[in-house]
């Protein structure tokens, strides 16, 4: 996933900071290991590893997890869950882009529907 913003002053500020075992992120997320090792081979994340070799995950890969898990649980093959979630990602990114694009122009914000 793409670098978002300024990095926080501190890891416990930081959502990219690689916190979280793997234990506890599964537990966490209310998943197995095995689902996140899923998702590591289909590449929707890439935790960290520690010096010992052992997975570390950040509060943002958790966050990406538990959208996936909740397209899972609605029925949703991984794969597709995997790429929805990538995809949901690119536009997020392409619409903060294009808001920062039109302030800089000076351009009136359009008004979204939530």
């Amino acid at each position: 996933m793409p670098p978002r913003g300024t990095r926080p002053v501190t890891p416990l500020d930081d959502d990219d900071y690689p916190a979280y075992t793997m234990g506890r992120a599964a537990e966490m997320l209310g998943t197995t290991p095995a689902f996140l090792r899923a998702l590591g081979e289909h590449r929707l994340i890439t935790p960290l590893r520690s010096e010992g070799g052992h997975r570390r995950f950040s509060r943002y890969q958790l966050r990406i997890a538990a959208r996936a898990r909740e397209l899972v649980d609605q029925g949703t093959p991984i794969e597709a869950a995997c790429r929805i979630v990538v995809l949901e990602d690119q536009l997020e990114e392409a619409l903060r882009i294009n808001e920062q694009l039109r302030a800089r122009n000076g351009e009136p914000q359009p008004e979204t529907t939530t």
